[in-house]
C-alpha cells in the first residue's frame, strides 16, 4: 500500500507519516520546502506538475491531504483578516488540495485509492462560534469541495471523505489542545482504514463521531 501525505514534515501530517512507515507501508510526504521530504508547494500548478512527474505514474492507494494554514489565528474584527489573509487560507486549504487530488487522480485510478481531506469542525455552520473568519471559511469550503468530490468520484469507486483531527497539541493547536498528536494520529488512522465507497462524503471527528455540516 502506498499513502502520500501533504505537509509531512510537522505535526499531524509528521505523525501520520511515521506511523504510516512504522507499520511497513510505503509512504511519501511531501513539505513545502522539502526538508527530506518531496518538495510540493500545493497551490503551485507548477509544482503540482513536478510532482506527478516524479511519481511516474506510480499508484496511489491513499491520499492524504493535510498541508494547511491558520493565518488569521488570533486576529481580531477590527484591523485584522487584510486581503491576502484570505487569498493566502484559500490558496492553500482549498486551492491547494484541489490541485493536489486534481493532480494525483490518475495516480488514484491505478490504485483504486481513496482521498482523506483535513477540515476542521470549524468548518460546520451548524456550529459558529464566531472569530477566525478566514480560517472557519476555508475549512468550510474544503468540506464543499469533498462532498462534491465524493459525489463525482463515486462511479470511479474513489472513497473521500472529511475529517475534523481534533484540538491537537501542535504548533497550530497551541499547547491548551485538547488532545496530542498520537490521539489523532491513531484516530485518523482508523478512520482512513475505515473509508470506503459505502462511506464516501463522511465528515467525521478523529474518534468517528459523525459531524454536522
Amino acid at each position: 500500500m502506498t499513502t502520500l501525505i501533504t505537509g509531512a514534515n510537522r505535526g499531524i501530517g509528521r505523525a501520520l507519516h511515521d506511523a504510516y512507515g512504522t507499520r511497513g507501508e510505503e509512504v511519501i510526504g511531501t513539505a513545502r520546502s522539502g526538508d527530506g521530504f518531496e518538495p510540493l508547494e500545493v497551490s503551485d500548478p507548477a509544482s503540482q506538475a513536478a510532482l506527478a512527474r516524479r511519481l511516474g505514474g506510480r499508484g496511489i492507494d491513499l491520499l492524504v491531504c493535510n498541508a494547511g494554514i491558520y493565518p488569521d489565528k488570533g486576529m481580531m474584527l477590527e484591523g485584522g483578516f487584510a486581503p491576502e489573509v484570505w487569498a493566502e487560507a484559500f490558496a492553500v486549504n482549498v486551492t491547494g488540495v484541489f490541485l493536489t487530488i486534481q493532480t494525483l487522480l490518475p495516480n488514484l485510478r491505478k490504485a483504486g485509492g481513496k482521498v482523506a481531506i483535513l477540515s476542521s469542525i470549524m468548518a460546520s455552520s451548524a456550529q459558529a462560534p464566531g472569530g477566525a473568519y478566514a480560517y472557519r471559511a476555508s475549512k468550510a469550503a474544503v468540506l464543499n469541495l469533498g462532498r462534491n468530490l465524493a459525489r463525482d468520484l463515486a462511479p470511479e469507486r474513489i472513497a473521500v471523505g472529511i475529517y475534523h483531527p481534533g484540538w491537537v497539541r501542535t504548533d497550530m493547536g497551541g499547547e491548551a489542545a485538547d488532545i496530542d498528536v498520537t490521539q489523532a494520529r491513531d484516530g485518523l488512522m482508523a478512520r482512513f482504514d475505515a473509508l470506503s465507497p459505502e462511506t464516501t462524503g463522511c465528515f467525521e471527528s478523529y474518534d468517528g463521531t459523525a459531524l454536522p455540516f
